[in-house]
């Protein structure tokens, strides 16, 4: 039972939570940065850079279906620490890694174990604090979730840079060694028990099954078919994701019917205003993806700049992000998806005055070229991340939460793998085999850019079918 009070014991337990959330959102793009160190110490290719994300962000998709419902079925917060708990052992591993394959494997275990961490978080904060004073949680764990999202990349560049006792890139996933250990030590000693709430349930392992070959066949090919020159199996398993999905989809309807608790509630499938909404989040989520990957590129392949260098010339975009989503979550009250379509303009002007500065200044543009432009994009994009949950959300029913807010996490993380498979793809595709100039890494920027720019305007169009007013409860998920 939450407790009466909000105590001294409450906030120190909710510290716990909060570090858990933190150290999974900068993992998911703390890499980015340090994929070229990555790859001229172990080698690999261009194809390798994109797995070194997408692998994480792939394999959390599909844990996160089941994540929460494991919280449900042996306690929330023996689940959290058993997910922290491997989440650190993945990180170690991480470091260690000796080949870009291990590393790959790494990343996806770390993935599949921030999917069972990250969804106790919410459920826990629920446990801690009483309805009334929950405003308090999430008025800090929504900032929190955004800057965090968009510190991974800086936070590497300075790891790196520094080289303690020569760690070089691996100290990115040393880094999670002490904020595990805080997590279990405080988590351990200051969460609430909780008793399970579905221990008879069984989960849905076909239905896992399912879902993650439905991923899997839909970004290998994205990732991996330029490299292998597109040969017809390939593309078949491209195509072959689609029957798949329509499978997990029967099959959840069919455990649904027969009494059993489904993955996904079917039901919120038959809800317009939520299905375009997921539909706005993958298309968000893969704009940031690919965007990221490209810039990274972009200057640290292209342009020569150290990590360290091309930390703190992205740093404008986590103050915009930041500035951006205390905008967002200040005004999503009053405005509703107003502000995620005022946020998706202001992150477009961004992206396009991007554009001009590369087309303009060519192989000449410096470090203070990009401040502005990421500045203005990072604002935008703050603006709509925090409030997107709530706003989606709006239109499900009570019951439907808990599914509905779990299959957005999921799809969120899918949209971020296929950002980065796709347009990761078009960036190094453009490049082809000429890697030795800028004026070639700049050439292939300027379209890979403008690609964004033509997802945030299809978020755009699908903002219009979304629920016009934000959630008036507390969020399921953040």
């Amino acid at each position: 039972m939450p407790p009466k009070t909000i105590t001294k014991t409450t906030w120190i337990a909710f510290s716990a939570a909060l570090a858990a959330t933190m150290m999974d959102l900068l993992d998911a793009t703390i890499a980015t940065v340090a994929g070229p160190a990555m790859r001229a110490d172990l080698g690999g290719s261009y194809a390798d850079l994109q797995w070194i994300t997408a692998a994480y962000t792939l394999a959390m998709a599909v844990g996160l279906l089941t994540g929460g419902r494991l919280g449900d079925m042996f306690g929330r917060r023996r689940m959290l620490m058993i997910g922290v708990s491997g989440f650190t052992v993945a990180s170690l591993l991480c470091a260690l890694a000796p080949s870009t394959e291990l590393l790959i494997g790494s990343r996806a275990l770390q993935g599949a174990l921030g999917a069972v961490m990250l969804p106790q978080v919410f459920g826990l904060i629920r446990d801690l604090f009483p309805p009334a004073e929950m405003g308090k949680a999430w008025a800090i764990l929504g900032p929190v979730s955004g800057l965090s999202a968009v510190l991974g990349p800086i936070v590497a560049g300075l790891l790196i840079d520094a080289d303690l006792v020569g760690t070089g890139w691996r100290a990115i996933f040393l880094v999670n060694l002490p904020v595990g250990l805080f997590v279990l030590l405080v988590g351990g000693r200051f969460l609430p028990e909780g008793a399970p709430a579905e221990r008879a349930r069984r989960l849905d392992v076909t239905g896992m099954s399912l879902a993650g070959a439905a991923a899997v066949l839909l970004v290998y090919p994205l990732v991996q078919g330029r490299e292998l020159g597109w040969p017809l199996w390939v593309v078949a398993m491209l195509a072959a994701s689609v029957p798949v999905l329509g499978a997990f989809a029967r099959h959840q309807a069919r455990r649904k019917r027969s009494g059993g608790t489904p993955l996904v509630e079917p039901s919120v499938f038959r809800n317009r205003s939520y299905v375009s909404g997921a539909g706005f989040a993958m298309v968000f989520l893969g704009s940031m993806g690919g965007l990221t990957l490209a810039l990274t590129g972009l200057m640290q392949i292209g342009l020569g700049y150290t990590a360290i260098e091309a930390s703190l010339t992205s740093a404008p975009y986590a103050l915009g992000g930041f500035v951006g989503s205390a905008i967002g979550g200040m005004t999503m009250a009053r405005l509703g998806r107003n502000v995620l379509h005022a946020g998706l303009v202001i992150k477009a002007a961004g992206v396009v005055a991007l554009y001009a500065v590369l087309e303009l200044a060519g192989t000449g543009v410096g470090h203070w070229h990009f401040t502005a432009p990421l500045l203005v994009a990072g604002v935008g994009m703050g603006m709509v991340f925090v409030p997107l949950f709530d706003i989606i959300l709006a239109g499900v029913a009570d019951h439907e939460v808990g599914s509905a807010s779990g299959v957005l996490q999921a799809l969120q993380q899918l949209g971020m793998s296929l950002g980065v498979a796709g347009l990761g793809t078009l960036f190094f595709g453009l490049l082809g085999s000429r890697v030795d100039r800028a004026a070639d890494f700049v050439a292939a920027a300027g379209p890979t850019i403008l690609v964004t720019v033509a997802l945030l305007a299809a978020a755009f169009a699908i903002g219009f079918l979304l629920p016009k007013h934000a959630r008036a409860h507390e969020p399921a998920a953040a």
